[in-house]
């Protein structure tokens, strides 16, 4: 008994499908990668403006508390 197997287009046309769809997720996903480093860059950034804001209001703050 011998076994055979005919592969048509149809059958293994979903190799490249799916490697292709495969591929597509993985861009989809540096895309957005990459967008979300950009937003905590651009948050550590407003951070660090904001502390050298309010660096010397705390620290006039602390003081009047430390002469209460």
């Amino acid at each position: 008994m011998s076994l055979t197997w005919s592969a048509t287009v149809a059958d293994v046309a979903w190799v490249p499908v799916s490697v292709s769809l495969g591929f597509v997720g993985l861009v989809v996903l540096a895309y957005c990668s990459f967008k979300v480093y950009l937003g905590v860059r651009r948050f550590g950034r407003e951070l660090e403006r904001t502390r050298r804001r309010l660096g010397p209001k705390h620290t006039a703050l602390r003081d009047e508390l430390r002469d209460l």
